[in-house]
């Protein structure tokens, strides 16, 4: 039982309300979509097969122990969730970063699922499974990322498709596409309509340098350890 890795490397969480903390990155191979803004394209073929051993063996060298598992999407390989599970079971605190087309319920509700729903600007707004939202729990987070206005418009109503109990136990970013939409401007756009959700900066962008892969090949080693 194998999955294909394209990299395992420490470093501090970027995103998420988990953001700061340092983290062990478990990226995986492949990607159902082709986001217009994507910044891990080397993800979507590059790696090599490891066991869920071989991973958990790795994974406990960095002593860490919050991990996320992300890719490309995690969840187009059908041994993420026994992974999952596998990384509780030893202890970890878990985080799954997946981009909101596939079904979420196959992976423990003791997982911290972060859903990154799809904007018009990207391209794959149109892969959203809505069902996503029926399945969260009020330790899962929703994430938007957004490059415009008629992106925000869109998420915001997402967000109104959320009832009011149970959006206010629910974290939900707005993340503005890096170098496309300045941060103050989404700020504005966030509190002229009082929207009950939290602005997302990729703080790992503003710690480590940013190396474009698709142009120079370098990102994965910028901000790893």
């Amino acid at each position: 039982m194998a999955l294909k890795v394209n990299e395992i490397f420490y470093s501090i969480q970027g995103e998420s309300t988990y953001a700061g903390w340092p983290c062990v990155f478990v990226r995986l191979t492949g990607c159902n979509l082709r986001c217009s803004y994507c910044d891990t394209v080397y993800a979507y073929e590059e790696g090599e097969n490891k066991t869920v051993a071989t991973i958990l063996e790795e994974v406990q060298k960095f002593r860490c122990k919050l991990v996320e598992v992300t890719g490309g999407e995690p969840l187009i390989q059908e041994e993420t969730p026994i992974l999952v599970k596998s990384l509780l079971t030893q202890g970890y605190k878990v985080l799954l970063e997946t981009n909101g087309s596939l079904d979420i319920s196959m992976i423990s509700n003791q997982c911290v699922k972060i859903v990154d729903f799809k904007c018009p600007s990207s391209g794959m707004s149109h892969a959203n499974n809505l069902k996503n939202l029926d399945y969260l729990t009020n330790r899962d987070e929703i994430k938007f990322v957004i490059g415009n206005r008629e992106d925000f418009n869109y998420a915001k109503k997402l967000v109104g498709l959320i009832n009011k109990e149970q959006c206010s136990k629910k974290t939900i970013h707005f993340a503005p596409v890096f170098n496309k939409l300045k941060p103050y401007e989404l700020t504005r756009w966030i509190l002229e309509e009082h929207l009950p959700v939290r602005l997302q900066i990729q703080l790992h962008k503003m710690v480590f340098p940013l190396k474009n892969k698709a142009i120079g090949n370098e990102e994965k080693s910028s901000s790893s350890f």
